[in-house]
């Protein structure tokens, strides 16, 4: 069971994945190694399921991003359409939805032109589609944000 030191580790993992276990420990008040074991805990648990640095998508080159809402004929297609998307890499978020339509994903290209050859290329191509609704987005008001711990 996650504790409130172990919630106070995530919270500051969250703000700098960087943070190394000494300055960690004097954040949450622990010693190095009790720190220590206990984010190796979070890690093996999967809690924490990895680090990574956040890329601003327009400094290279991948300015444009559209979400597309996307409705299956039917459910035999389900898991061949899941795991096409989780092969395709310009696909950066995909979740399942419950009702119509079936899925949101969210898709990330060098700009329209490249997004429309990436639509009639691969989108349309996938198993089961049924219908296809994209919308541009304007503008990224918050990104993938860190869970209220």
């Amino acid at each position: 069971m996650i504790d409130a030191i172990d919630r106070s580790i995530l919270r500051r993992l969250q703000q700098d994945g960087r943070m190394t276990a000494t300055a960690l420990a004097a954040e949450v008040g622990l010693t190095v190694a009790p720190c220590h074991r206990r984010l190796r805990e979070l890690e093996s648990s999967g809690v924490v399921q990895g680090y990574r640095a956040v890329v601003d998508p327009a400094s290279v080159g991948l300015g444009f991003q559209a979400l597309v809402f996307v409705t299956l004929r039917d459910r035999q297609n389900m898991l061949a359409f899941e795991e096409a998307v989780v092969a395709t890499d310009r696909v950066v978020e995909a979740s399942r939805l419950f009702g119509e339509p079936d899925f949101l994903l969210k898709v990330i290209a060098e700009d329209l032109p490249a997004y429309q050859r990436f639509y009639d290329e691969v989108l349309v191509a996938l198993p089961g589609v049924e219908k296809l609704t994209s919308t541009i987005v304007m503008k990224n008001l918050k990104g993938a944000g860190v869970l209220p711990l």
